[in-house]
């Protein structure tokens, strides 16, 4: 399985974007300007990640870090002009290795909130993983609504997210919940509901890759609410390291403006996960 994950995602990264119209919405504010911070005599920022993560961030073939989230760290050390080094460690020491003055900024999907500020200080969001919903090809079905999915039986993991949103956005819906994301998955292939609502990129992985043999496609658009999803992947530093921390959210803004970040995302995932095929807003 790791295996032909791993796989799945070296063929992306080495294949030209079949998706370039698309790019990821913007995350930051477009209205602020961040001005450059001063780093003073800062030459090097150790970075470190986890490596079991694709596409996000995995060992390549000579066991180096590669994947979306090792791309965005070499981008913004470019930005800001800083030689890095980045490492992988098991996701357990990332942030104890920030605090204990083994590295200097830890970029691997982690989240915002009570428990890693007491940690770590992070900058402002860079990637949402956004929900979505996914049916079998032959589907009449025409959109992601509670109105369109009255009646019809809609699959999420149990105890997940999607499941809890489906129950209070969806409640005409019939919710079939399963043990986990593959066996969700398996439902919609094989017939057994009408529908999939699920995280964004593993549901556009499994779309992508072979397992699915090509049965089905997204429906809709994406879910991006953070009350249930999430404020999205920020990047953390030590407690107190004010100049990197704004080092950081300066050369994201700068990276998001230049569509360097949407040229990175259509590198390393296999479907447009933000695209609106009715030309609506994300919900």
């Amino acid at each position: 399985m790791v295996a032909a994950a791993v796989a799945l995602s070296l063929l992306i990264a080495a294949s030209p974007p079949v998706f370039a119209e698309q790019g990821l919405p913007r995350f930051g504010n477009p209205v602020l300007r961040r001005a450059k911070p001063d780093l003073g005599n800062r030459q090097v920022v150790r970075f470190l990640t986890s490596a079991d993560w694709p596409p996000f961030q995995f060992l390549g073939p000579d066991d180096t870090p590669i994947g979306f989230n090792v791309d965005v760290a070499r981008a913004l050390c470019g930005k800001l002009k800083l030689s890095c080094t980045l490492q992988a460690r098991a996701w357990s020491d990332l942030v104890p290795a920030l605090e204990e003055g083994r590295a200097d900024a830890v970029i691997a999907g982690l989240r915002p909130s009570a428990a890693l500020a007491r940690e770590a200080d992070f900058t402002s969001p860079y990637f949402q993983i956004p929900a979505r919903f996914a049916v079998r090809k032959g589907s009449t079905l025409s959109d992601a609504i509670p109105e369109t999915l009255a009646a019809h039986s809609v699959a999420a993991a149990a105890g997940s997210a999607h499941a809890a949103y489906l129950r209070a956005f969806f409640p005409k819906s019939t919710l079939r919940t399963y043990p986990d994301e593959a066996a969700a998955f398996a439902a919609l292939k094989t017939g057994k509901v009408d529908a999939l609502f699920g995280d964004g990129v593993a549901l556009g992985r499994w779309l992508a890759g072979t397992a699915s043999a090509g049965c089905c496609r997204f429906l809709g658009g994406p879910y991006l609410e953070s009350h249930f999803f999430g404020d999205g992947m920020v990047i953390a530093v030590r407690k107190g390291d004010d100049k990197l921390r704004a080092a950081l959210d300066y050369a994201l803004s700068e990276l998001e403006g230049q569509g360097t970040l949407s040229e990175l995302y259509l590198r390393w995932f296999p479907l447009p996960l933000f695209d609106h095929p009715r030309g609506g807003p994300a919900h």
